[in-house]
């Protein structure tokens, strides 16, 4: 488009490319009838104009190009360079004269907001707001040129430099429209948000509000009062004393006012004036669709609206009713794995559980629980329960479930759903208990194991025998049957047992001794847990190794394309690839953040192991893995012997407690069988998809076998059947851009289906200073040195380092053998860091909130693992998490 110069009546959400997107969002509102005061905009194309009349400005995008954004001084100089530049150049006359005549079309006696508005801007994404400068009370042709300039300019401000550069926007690429709207001289002015920004509730509207032009209230001159609304109704006010607030004046340009104490304390906006200004701020989003972030103002009692763009802070609904409310658990902080996941590996968890209660949002799942938890046994117990996973999110959950709304909200469930429920959790409950009274703990790990390997025999078996969709069917239906009755009546009924015997052993240990710090013991080294039996083996791996010096010079560059071939003619080469190999055909499925099929398991890239294997050798000597083990096995038995000591005499309860500590030691070791069924099953259907996958990329439906992650299995199915009659590339290039976006979200451990993230009141007990809390799961006080690690591959643990991370799962596994303690944001008492950690005898608190963040790498702390407490004792100076990681 060539024009200079659109009016707000002839704009709308299409006309982004010249206007912006605040422009557009003037343009819209116009259009839908909305209170918008008139103007026009000046654009795009004039700024590309008036760009090209530069001889510097080439010269200028190549600096900024090769810019560093963490590099504040670098872009303060050039951003001042770029601005000192564009405000020294002409405008040329044909835009001087579009922009004249559009000011005497709409009334050269008014007074103008100028402001900018970025072709990037207001985006779902990005709002880019408060980007690019704002005049206000601006006058006459002049003066009005002469701030269209200075707009022109602010494109290149520091800010607006640094944050295209971090949301990958090309400076090149944006674009700048200049809004030209008539000013209003408010009474009041303030900002609305259609959703509470803070917790996220989309049924409730936040209101600032102030006297005066808005710019006092978003400068942060003033405070302002706070006004929430939720359906018609304000439920909470917060009056703040407004001692300032920025008029016009009558020649241009504004002034600074102080406020009669009276005026101070008075409420801005009546009662009546909030209902009212609510209920227009829903309407304007239901024009958009999205929660609005809005600009208004108040004048003459009438309301006007400046500005609208969506709200770009708020974590994504799922696509549920929003009423009667319901409660959304995060599966990824119960299963330790909280990124974001690709379409495929969500559709794999979605296929092997009840599709009913997994609910999709923000590229994670959700635990749709509602239903039962309307029944009072169940909103009594299963926080209890959740605080095995989690504790922060049972406190949450706790909260939430008790509310009257949500009570209120729910009619009773159909009259069979306990008993549905039942039919489903009672054959296991009832096994589990004859299990826990009769059966031979001894031989539970046989009987399990045979389970599993029946279940992958069949699902090896019925996978090599079809080809393309039917190929992918079959996987969907191994998935389909892993929770029923694999899982649920198989193997859990034999594990459940464990998990009642450390129960009931910590209250009979209280009574007894008044603490329960025997039970810690007896968590140690417990027999069969595949996941300790690996670390185990990863420690042999590492000993091995440690004695091949020519290996590990191979290791420390190999590569996984070709990662067996250059172990040969090297020293040892060969008897370390037979090891890594074994190794592998028992483990090569997993890797961290394993539930998410699309992560790449150590059989598809080996080197995923070596960072392990290498800080094994640095920081624990040779074989002391395997008598840290057995000396736990021994610590064990001791403890074992001072219960069963300290109730002789009573035949019963020696009795209860000799099958109690047998129970547990037996079978609290399998709690990880499950999982370890689920994750290879989902490899051998992995192997299955990516064979698919490599046969569609030789048919050129896809680029590259990985961007099968970008799709669901019946998409994929689909498209094997030749069915889709949709642009693949085109689907798995904006699943690619949503997944990037998803990624940079931090989803919340509970939330409602009004999009209410539960915030739960903090710990305000007298802790020392720089004291971080979370929960006690593995015994023992440790101090060391932090060693931040966001992602486990790659990662590296030296003598005497406390590991802090935000979750963990088996994946992380081969560093614990380095750690001397464990810190993560994510857990609780059943959970895989906490159960390797007790078994491991190394301090752990879990669940402390943001502690990737408040930690610094290198930094001093003490882990009190009795208490649940991490102290800060000496900061490091760093300020950049594990570099090594980062890159």
């Amino acid at each position: 488009m060539s024009q200079y110069i659109l009016y707000f009546e002839q704009i709308n959400r299409s006309s982004l490319p010249y206007v912006g997107g605040k422009g557009a969002n003037l343009g819209e509102m116009t259009q839908a009838g909305l209170p918008v005061p008139g103007g026009f905009c000046i654009t795009t194309y004039a700024y590309r104009e008036f760009i090209k009349t530069s001889p510097r400005m080439e010269e200028f995008f190549v600096a900024l190009d090769a810019s560093n954004p963490a590099n504040l001084e670098q872009l303060r100089e050039l951003g001042e360079s770029i601005r000192s530049h564009l405000e020294k150049l002409a405008i040329p006359i044909q835009i001087r004269n579009a922009v004249i005549q559009a000011v005497n079309k709409k009334g050269s006696h008014y007074s103008y907001a100028i402001r900018s508005s970025a072709t990037a801007e207001d985006l779902p994404n990005a709002s880019f707001a408060g980007q690019q400068d704002t005049y206000l009370n601006i006058k006459g042709e002049d003066g009005i040129l002469e701030h269209v300039r200075k707009c022109w300019a602010s494109l290149f401000t520091d800010r607006a430099i640094a944050y295209r550069a971090k949301n990958g926007f090309d400076h090149r690429d944006v674009y700048l429209s200049i809004v030209v709207q008539q000013m209003v001289t408010p009474d009041i002015s303030g900002i609305m948000f259609t959703a509470d920004p803070v917790n996220g509730n989309r049924a409730v509207t936040s209101i600032d509000a102030s006297f005066g032009l808005g710019e006092a209230l978003v400068s942060g001159m003033v405070s302002a009062d706070l006004y929430k609304v939720k359906n018609n109704t304000i439920i909470s006010k917060k009056i703040a004393q407004k001692k300032l607030a920025i008029y016009p004046l009558p020649e241009g340009g504004t002034f600074t006012k102080e406020l009669p104490p009276a005026q101070q304390e008075q409420q801005a906006l009546t009662d009546q004036q909030i209902i009212k200004l609510a209920a227009l701020g829903k309407r304007i989003e239901q024009h958009y669709e999205v929660p609005q972030d809005i600009e208004f103002c108040l004048a003459n009692g009438e309301f006007y609206i400046v500005q609208s763009r969506p709200i770009t802070t708020l974590y994504p609904l799922p696509d549920i009713p929003k009423q009667p409310v319901r409660v959304l658990l995060s599966f990824g902080h119960v299963q330790m794995m909280t990124d974001a996941m690709k379409p495929l590996g969500l559709s794999v968890l979605r296929t092997a559980f009840p599709s009913n209660i997994f609910v999709e949002a923000g590229g994670r799942i959700f635990l749709d629980l509602t239903k039962v938890l309307y029944y009072k046994i169940v909103r009594n117990i299963f926080p209890k329960i959740v605080t095995n996973a989690d504790e922060a999110m049972s406190r949450a959950l706790d909260v939430v479930v008790k509310r009257e709304e949500f009570l209120a909200g729910h009619h009773p469930a159909e009259k069979n759903g306990l008993t549905s429920i039942h039919k489903i959790v009672g054959p296991l409950i009832k096994k589990a208990w004859y299990n826990l009274r009769k059966s031979d703990p001894k031989i539970t790990k046989l009987v399990i194991e045979k389970i599993m390997q029946n279940k992958i025999a069949q699902t090896r078996e019925a996978l090599n025998t079809v080809e393309g969709a039917q190929r992918i069917r079959t996987a969907q239906q191994q998935l389909e049957t892993i929770l029923y009755p694999d899982i649920m009546h198989g193997i859990l009924p034999y594990i459940v047992p464990g998990i009642i015997a450390h129960a009931l052993l910590g209250k009979i240990l209280v009574r007894m001794f008044g603490s329960k710090a025997d039970l810690s013991k007896l968590n140690m080294s417990l027999p069969g847990n595949v996941t300790s039996e690996m670390g185990l083996e990863l420690g042999d791996l590492a000993d091995l190794l440690r004695e091949l010096p020519e290996v590990q010079e191979y290791l420390k560059t190999a590569q996984d394309q070709n990662f067996y071939l250059g172990f040969t003619d090297l020293p040892g080469g060969e008897t370390f690839k037979r090891a890594f190999e074994s190794f592998i055909a028992t483990y090569g499925m997993r890797c961290a953040g394993e539930i998410d099929l699309t992560n790449p398991r150590w059989h598809e890239e080996p080197t995923q192991l070596m960072s392990a294997l290498f800080s094994h050798i640095r920081s624990v000597k040779p074989g002391e893995h395997r008598l840290r083990f057995a000396e736990g096995e021994k610590e064990a038995k001791e403890a074992s012997q001072r219960i069963l000591n300290s109730a002789q005499g009573n035949y019963f309860k020696t009795k209860l407690l000799s099958r109690l500590i047998t129970v547990f030691r037996y079978v609290g070791g399998l709690r990880e069988h499950h999982k370890f069924l689920l994750v290879t099953v989902m490899g051998e259907c992995k192997k299955a998809i990516m064979a698919e996958a490599n046969e569609l990329v030789k048919k050129g439906v896809l680029v590259k076998a990985e961007d099968v992650y970008f799709l669901s299995l019946e998409e994929l199915i689909q498209i094997l059947q030749g069915e889709c009659n949709e642009d693949v590339f085109e689907k798995i290039t904006k699943r690619k851009e949503e997944y990037q976006w998803h990624q940079k979200l931090k989803p919340p451990r509970v939330m409602t289906s009004e999009g209410e993230i539960v915030i739960v009141p903090p710990y305000r007990g007298n802790l020392p200073e720089g004291t971080l809390v979370g929960s006690p799961v593995s015994a023992g006080v440790a101090e060391g040195i932090a060693r931040v690690i966001l992602r486990a591959e790659n990662a590296v643990l030296h003598t005497g380092e406390i590991l802090v991370a935000p979750h963990t799962d088996p994946g992380w596994t081969p560093l614990f053998q380095s750690a001397i303690a464990i810190v993560t944001e994510v857990g609780g008492l059943m959970t895989h860091g906490a159960v390797v950690a007790r078994e491991y005898g190394i301090p752990a608190v879990v669940g402390v909130d943001d502690a990737t963040t408040l930690i610094k790498d290198g930094d001093k702390i003490r882990v009190d693992g009795d208490q649940g407490f991490v102290e800060i004792l000496e900061r490091s100076g760093k300020t950049i998490v594990n570099q090594e990681l980062k890159n």
